[in-house]
């Protein structure tokens, strides 16, 4: 994890000067990851379900969306005058074993491949579709084994080998092949390139690509366009011809669709934006083609059947006439304007004119980081931070007083799954979005908007298509003041009340349409609360003149709130006093009872129930609907003072349901509680690539084999995964065995008028809480001075007890807590073939990527 320093020399100085300051003060996580249906080779990339930019009105290119990441690089905050400044910094313990790959371990990694005269590699700058290149490299992560003996026993550090994802175009049928490269760092004689298969339960990280022609795809998809041209214009008034001039646009459905040894994809057309807001999610056109792009040879492809207005037509013949009947009226088109641009609009707040309360930091960041090894220290916490292109933000060897108690925490997958009666292109999407990269969709944080101003910012960069990319301020580390207590009760003499003081790292991940808000927050209970919050633009659909209800609300002119499914999956890696865990299921059971205190007469009433998991058999797991069950690992072998097991629970925390009743207009919360796995069953679209999402979560036996619930592109031949994640469960112990929990977060979402132009994160969101259960001898957050006990007699208060907090005092420039706007620089790349370190660009977001396009 280094720093990474880049000039922008089209810019004025201000600028330049301000660009430095970030990048000089920032720390870098290393990140890298793809865009949501973007595929194929170099920055011809065909991006499926993803619009806007599925088909780049300009350039003719599919657009891409997204990279990798990981971190180490700190932003400049306020300056000292303000009361904020920079975390102290700190000494890591141990080295960061989790880290990505150094520019230079990438660069000469990139190398070496290249010399391997049996990968047939061409330069991706150079690469067409039928060319062989290197899609990713990254660190491949330590066995588990490897990595405690390293942290606890005093071992050497495990040895580091690349994970190299190759895209081999130069055959008639394309795949990916993970490799292992290593042992790191590069040595002639000693390195060593094998096929990467053991971590892949297929039994091989090979997947098939079937449509690895973007450049033809493109082609094909203006040839149908132009070709109806007299149509669009009529019913649409526009094109999509692939011209400067062009009104309309093209995305096809992701992933493909497969029928016997057939290879389809569902077409839509929709309107380009007018407005400064790339809103064209919401501008469908009804106006829907299939195709058969089966096979690397386009004069075979063929378009095989068309649905308008929600009526299917099987020839273009059969559309024809149907637009040329006379009862034939067309139901209009979705046009552009203010109603669906993110901008200032609308009725003005009353006293919205005045300044809203803005958060302080008095003395300063009360953490402390290492950033060179990306380690943070908050209270009695520490841990690891890193990131991947395709998980995006990771936390390891997470300790609590000096004993560790996660190994293993982060995002492994997420599905947005569609679902439609009427319309097949919504019906065919359903998006993982590992394969478009939550590290690479992490964009830059805006400071005062995402975070507070005072936050500490780190980079992150990722490598893809031999070119690592740095997202600067990507990731913010922060304390808040959560505006409740933590602590309080009122006695007849007094009040005991304390702060409730949370510690937040934060990354947005913005993948296609929708913006990610993933926090991992800390409290002073010593518990861990994981929560992600959803926004951005709907992917709407058209609404039909014949449009079932059961499809959806109607939400503006022509557009139907497109109804779908947000699942994301995490792995949490628990370590309770070892290895050897367990997990206990605690229940609260109604029961009618005679006791001998109740005079011979039954009690309805409940019990205490303690059963324990024993096996993965029992590991596919769902909430109670009345939250009475509670879940915790646990270690038998050490129990605590009173005989009780120590450990950690999980249980759901605030959770939404994003379907708001038509009239009543309201949300349907659930007051607790994460409630959401996939609603489809046994997906037709995803097959067996989404077997993670059908319950709350799961336990199963850790493996080393089995680091992941998922594969970045299992999208690809979604039917044939390269991760099934129901092959983890194989009957194993759970008994004190070393025991990995995957669970789910997410959103059930049926868009109304209220998700115009954007959905808001109030009412999407889900958590997962993790605290202590008996590991603790009691309140931890007993510990914090900044608390009071105020006691009264006869309504005087006679002491007002601080514990030794100072109150703050003196004066704050205000200027300090402004956001500033001018610091938003986009991203920085350096090509690492031909490795060229000091020749860093700067560009827009995705940028050197097709991203953004």
């Amino acid at each position: 994890m280094g720093f990474a320093h880049t000039t922008d020399q089209l810019r004025g100085v201000m600028l330049l000067f301000l660009y430095l300051l970030v990048l000089i003060t920032a720390p870098v996580l290393s990140f890298s990851t793809p865009a949501r249906g973007l595929r194929g080779t170099s920055p011809h990339v065909v991006k499926h379900g993803m619009f806007p930019g599925s088909i780049n009105r300009h350039s003719g290119q599919i657009s891409k969306f997204g990279k990798r990441a990981s971190p180490n690089r700190r932003q400049a905050g306020p300056p000292a005058s303000c009361g904020s400044g920079n975390p102290s910094t700190t000494k890591a313990p141990k080295s960061n074993i989790f880290a990505g790959l150094t520019n230079d371990e990438a660069a000469a990694v990139t190398s070496f491949l290249h010399g391997q005269s049996s990968l047939n590699l061409t330069a991706a700058a150079a690469a067409t579709d039928w060319d062989n290149i290197i899609l990713q490299v990254e660190l491949l992560q330590p066995n588990k084994s490897d990595a405690l003996a390293y942290l606890d026993s005093g071992a050497a550090a495990p040895v580091r080998y690349a994970r190299a994802a190759i895209q081999f175009g130069a055959t008639l049928e394309p795949y990916i092949q993970e490799y292992q490269v290593g042992p790191l760092p590069v040595v002639s004689g000693s390195t060593t390139l094998t096929p990467l298969n053991s971590i892949y339960n297929k039994g091989k990280g090979y997947i098939r690509i079937y449509d690895q022609d973007s450049v033809a795809l493109i082609d094909f998809s203006y040839q149908i366009s132009t070709g109806i041209a007299d149509i669009t214009q009529s019913l649409l008034n526009g094109t999509a011809l692939g011209a400067l001039n062009d009104t309309l646009a093209i995305a096809g459905s992701a992933p493909l669709t497969f029928e016997d040894d057939k290879v389809f994809q569902w077409n839509q057309f929709y309107g380009i934006n007018t407005t400064p807001c790339l809103d064209e999610y919401l501008l469908l056109s009804g106006l829907q083609f299939k195709t058969d792009i089966t096979g690397r040879d386009p004069a075979k492809w063929s378009v095989v059947a068309w649905q308008y207005n929600g009526i299917f037509y099987e020839t273009e013949t059969a559309l024809r006439q149907a637009l040329n009947s006379s009862t034939f009226v067309s139901p209009g088109t979705n046009s552009d304007g203010d109603w669906a641009c993110t901008d200032y609009n609308g009725d003005s707040f009353p006293r919205d004119d005045l300044n809203p309360p803005v958060p302080v930091q008095p003395d300063g960041p009360r953490f402390v980081v290492d950033e060179q090894e990306g380690y943070v220290e908050w209270m009695d916490f520490s841990f690891y931070l890193s990131s991947t292109r395709d998980r995006g933000m990771q936390l390891n060897n997470v300790a609590y007083k000096g004993e560790r108690f996660i190994y293993e925490l982060g995002l492994q997958e997420a599905v947005a799954h569609y679902a439609s009666a009427s319309d097949p292109f919504q019906a065919s999407n359903a998006y993982l979005d590992s394969e478009f990269g939550f590290g690479q969709s992490s964009f830059q944080l805006v400071s005062g908007f995402d975070c507070p101003a005072y936050a500490t910012y780190l980079n992150t960069s990722f490598y893809i298509e031999e070119t690592t990319h740095t997202h600067p301020s990507s990731i913010c580390l922060f304390e808040f003041d959560t505006g409740y207590p933590i602590q309080r009760h009122t006695a007849p003499s007094y009040v005991s009340i304390t702060k409730n003081i949370a510690f937040i790292v934060r990354s947005v991940a913005t993948v296609g349409n929708y913006d990610y808000m993933f926090d991992y927050e800390f409290y002073l209970d010593g518990s861990i609360h994981v929560t992600v919050r959803a926004s951005g633009y709907i992917q709407a659909s058209f609404w039909s003149t014949d449009n079932p209800t059961n499809d959806g609300f109607h939400i503006h002119d022509h557009l139907l709130g497109s109804m779908h499914d947000h699942v994301l999956n995490y792995k949490l890696d628990l370590d309770v006093a070892g290895t050897a865990n367990s997990l206990v299921k605690n229940a609260l059971v109604p029961t009618t009872q005679v006791y001998p205190w109740s005079n011979g007469i039954a009690r309805n009433t409940m019990t205490f129930d303690r059963s324990f998991i024993t096996s993965e058999d029992e590991g596919r797991l769902n909430w109670d609907v009345n939250n009475g069950v509670m879940y915790s690992v646990v270690n038998k072998d050490a129990p605590n003072q009173y005989g009780e097991y120590r450990g950690f629970k999980i249980l759901p925390g605030k959770s939404t349901q994003i379907c708001r009743r038509r009239f009543l207009k309201l949300t349907s919360r659930l007051a607790t509680g994460n409630r959401n796995y996939l609603t489809v069953q046994n997906s037709s679209t995803l097959g067996s690539s989404v077997n993670w999402a059908t319950n709350h979560f799961y336990a199963v036996q850790h493996k080393d084999d089995e680091p992941h619930s998922s594969y970045p592109y299992n999208s690809y031949d979604p039917y044939h995964p390269v991760v099934d994640f129901n092959k983890f469960f194989n009957g194993e112990s759970l008994d004190q065995e070393d025991i990995v929990i995957y669970f789910n977060l997410g959103m059930h979402h049926v868009p109304d008028t209220s998700d115009i132009p954007n959905t808001v994160l109030t009412t999407s969101q889900s958590s997962m809480i993790i605290a202590p259960s008996n590991f603790l001898n009691g309140d931890p957050s007993r510990g914090t001075i900044h608390q009071t006990r105020i006691n009264v007699v006869n309504g005087t208060v006679t002491n007002a007890l601080t514990f030794g907090a100072k109150q703050p005092s003196g004066s704050i420039d205000l200027s300090c807590t402004a956001p500033n706007l001018q610091t938003f620089i986009g991203e920085e790349y350096i090509s690492k073939y031909p490795y060229e370190p000091d020749a860093q660009q700067v560009g827009n977001l995705g940028a050197g990527t097709g991203d953004g396009g």
